[in-house]
């Protein structure tokens, strides 16, 4: 289904898939754990927090604007339930410095954090630049998210059973990955290919985090969510989004996979799976063709490039 697009990607894939996927979770799966979810102001951030939030977490909705995340978790405690325990909290996943400080804050006020979703993504219309200097796409889908996962590795481990997941795309089937030129300095400037770049660079990296905090008991996931309806699609891709639009999922199924592999059983198949790129709840292929497969040299460079941008020298 996923190598015709079409039907992998669109409404009709979970449709379908439903039939013999794994169980859901018990509706008390996340009771008294945390979940950080980043870009939760709209989209498949908040569709993610409302899933956890159903499941009894308590929810950090993570973004750029207060008044908008103050936005989303009343539309969400209207869709879950009055008391649902969602906290709205400032952090611009582009900026390192407030990575550093948002990570600091939230790791002295609480003890154990469960889950950690890197869905906060941008596609602007040019090429532009984070506080620190780097560019904006690369910043905000693979620095600022390796950042706060180094940073929040020790209330994660803390946890048992902790869950990290990147919200890639299906686009990264279209790109190898290229260390060439990771910062796009000296190509002619593309979103689309800035986006597609950083979501292989996402699935690499979440292989490498996994490897390096299995021994926490930490596992780290990627995934694509398929075709989702979501304001970020309309406003980026605003011709895609008109064709396509009466085949786009609903936010909720653009989630779905998000939330079960943060709130699936631990010892699951989820567990053992840690490093895997997902798709309506089922382990997807990382290439379709051999030219894609990236070298160790890559991902050593890929590694060290992003390491040495975050000031960070994980072995």
């Amino acid at each position: 289904m996923d190598k015709s697009v079409v039907l992998g990607y669109s409404r009709i894939g979970p449709v379908l898939r439903r039939a013999w996927w794994p169980a859901d979770a018990k509706p008390d799966a996340l009771a008294g754990r945390h979940v950080v979810v980043t870009g939760a102001s709209g989209g498949l951030g908040a569709g993610i927090a409302a899933g956890c939030a159903r499941l009894g977490a308590t929810v950090h909705l993570v973004g750029r604007d207060k008044d908008r995340l103050d936005e989303s978790a009343r539309t969400i405690r209207s869709s879950v339930a009055p008391a649902t325990d969602l906290v709205t909290e400032v952090c611009d996943i582009s900026d390192l410095d407030s990575v550093r400080d948002y990570a600091a804050d939230l790791s002295g006020r609480i003890s154990e954090l469960h889950g950690l979703v890197h869905n906060a993504g941008v596609l602007p219309p040019e090429r532009r630049e984070s506080p620190q200097g780097h560019e904006l796409v690369y910043a905000t889908h693979v620095l600022g998210p390796s950042l706060l996962t180094h940073l929040l590795r020790p209330v994660l481990a803390a946890d048992g059973d902790a869950r990290v997941v990147w919200m890639s795309s299906g686009g990264m089937y279209t790109r190898p990955l290229d260390t060439t030129d990771i910062e796009a300095t000296q190509r002619e400037w593309s979103g689309t290919d800035a986006y597609a770049r950083t979501k292989r660079m996402q699935v690499v990296l979440a292989q490498m985090w996994s490897d390096r905090m299995r021994v926490d008991h930490i596992a780290v996931h990627s995934m694509h969510p398929g075709w989702s309806d979501t304001p970020g699609i309309a406003d980026a891709l605003p011709g895609f989004h008109r064709v396509i639009r009466p085949a786009l999922r609903t936010t909720e199924q653009g989630a779905d996979t998000a939330v079960w592999l943060v709130s699936a059983p631990g010892g699951s198949v989820t567990a053992g799976a840690s490093g895997v790129f997902w798709s309506d709840r089922r382990p997807r292929p990382l290439t379709y063709a051999p030219w894609q497969k990236e070298t160790p040299g890559e991902r050593a460079r890929l590694w060290e490039a992003v390491g040495g941008a975050i000031g960070v020298d994980v072995a």
